[in-house]
């Protein structure tokens, strides 16, 4: 019986030990791995796939899939020619291949974000799933030799929305990708819970009395908020609906703060605020594209050949082509995790200094920058400056939600990884001052209520 949280930031898993939920040793991990995974190719992670599986759920590899098996086929014998191994790495060992040489091999971050990406083909949504099942796989088997035990039951969290542009038709591709994966990697019994649901619950573990409690679930691709109604007498029930008074969400996370605070904090550097030689503001699409990690279409028109050519106009005509150039070393060299990767952890960094510097060498290149180390100067009144539509939207989440409960909080319970920022707690907690503010596990409240629920339902 596990608790699984499939997060934007991070994948955790959690047992009950007697009466409290655990976060389960991932190996090298540790108890939270990234969710990022690098393949030589993306062609070989079906392959990967493939021999991890099971006799039964490798049957099922039929039509589009078998087309991409023969695929991963081929690639992984010309890898082998360049002595190259079809591994597949995650989490922080992901990241580390990937920064070894950007233009080479696939990386992906975040993969949920793009689970209810409208306009997917059938292809892509057949490699979202193979991606997940990939994570899956992994953590599961980490999680099956620290147990000494083979796992079968599990509860997922889930957003209150992914955030496709179609509703409940978004949603419902997301849920699919997830079952299917689950159920491919070993998987018997699946069950979901909302995420700021499972996060209320373990809080729910520390009050004395009912309380309603409006609980804010900043992720890394998605905010969700529910206001509940909680207390000990409340928690054997296994029917909660009665006691969600009412739940918003919407595709805004931690990784959005990173993206914009690329944005402001490093691209000027690479000369967004910069003019052209007529005078005129230099056009700010492709700046804009490059950090947007979180968009397949915005990726995919960066990265084509015909952007190429236009950041080499934009070269010609602007008044510091110098800066220009290390945007075009980003396209040539697919920097955009890095870039964001820099700025990920230059919010990281604020949330204990009030200012920090973001180093920028890997886009050094004596032809263009021979004056030194590039850096580029953040902080915490740039990142609430940065984040401002992202707090607004947060804060528009929390009153709807008020408003559909038709009450006021007793308590604000905010958790996920934003939440450590102070720019963030300090601008939530005056929305409601008069309301007790609560700052949870950041990372681990959701995987313990989805363990504490996975007992609940599967005992």
């Amino acid at each position: 019986m596990l608790g699984f949280d499939y997060g934007t930031s991070n994948c955790a898993l959690g047992i009950m030990s007697g009466d409290k939920p655990e976060l389960i040793s991932l190996a090298d991990h540790g108890t939270y791995m990234p969710s990022s995974l690098y393949a030589p190719s993306r062609e070989v992670i079906v392959n990967w796939l493939q021999q991890q599986l099971s006799p039964g759920a490798k049957a099922e590899f039929s039509g589009l899939r078998r087309f991409q098996l023969q695929r991963g086929q081929s690639m992984l014998r010309e890898l082998a020619l360049d002595d190259i191994p079809g591994d597949l790495f995650f989490g922080k060992q992901a990241l580390e291949r990937y920064l070894e040489d950007p233009s080479e091999g696939y990386y992906i971050k975040s993969p949920k974000s793009f689970l209810g990406a409208s306009g997917l083909k059938p292809q892509q949504i057949a490699l979202f799933e193979d991606i997940v099942a990939a994570m899956m796989a992994h953590v599961k088997q980490l999680a099956e030799q620290a147990l000494q035990q083979e796992l079968h039951q599990v509860v997922i969290g889930r957003p209150v929305n992914f955030q496709g542009l179609k509703g409940e038709e978004s949603n419902k591709q997301a849920i699919d990708v997830l079952t299917n994966a689950a159920k491919r990697v070993g998987y018997r019994d699946i069950e979901f819970q909302f995420e700021p649901i499972a996060a209320g619950f373990e809080f729910e573990a520390s009050l004395e009395r009912e309380t309603r409690v409006l609980v804010v679930d900043i992720g890394g691709g998605t905010t969700d908020c529910s206001m509940q109604l909680m207390g000990p007498q409340l928690m054997p029930s296994l029917d909660r609906s009665v006691h969600l008074l009412g739940h918003s969400g919407q595709r805004i996370g931690g990784n959005d703060f990173d993206i914009q605070l690329a944005l402001k904090g490093i691209m000027p550097q690479l000369g967004m605020d910069s003019l052209l030689k007529s005078g005129k503001p230099m056009p700010v699409n492709s700046y804009r594209e490059a950090v947007a990690i979180n968009n397949i279409n915005a990726q995919t028109e960066f990265y084509s050949g015909a952007n190429g050519r236009f950041l080499q106009q934009l070269k010609r005509d602007a008044e510091q082509p110098e800066l220009v150039e290390h945007l075009i070393q980003v396209h040539q060299e697919k920097l955009s995790y890095q870039l964001v990767n820099s700025a990920e952890q230059a919010k990281i960094a604020l949330s204990d200094n009030d200012s920090g510097k973001i180093a920028l060498d890997y886009l050094n290149n004596p032809a263009n920058n021979p004056s030194g180390d590039k850096t580029a100067d953040v902080s915490r009144l740039l990142l609430l400056d940065a984040a401002k539509r992202e707090l607004t939207s947060i804060n528009e989440l929390m009153q709807d939600t008020v408003k559909q409960a038709g009450c006021q909080p007793d308590a604000i319970f905010v958790t996920g990884g934003t939440a450590k920022s102070p720019v963030l707690r300090d601008h939530l907690q005056a929305q409601y001052p008069d309301s007790q503010f609560i700052i949870g596990d950041n990372f681990g409240s959701v995987t313990a209520g989805l363990t504490r629920w996975s007992q609940r339902i599967f005992a």
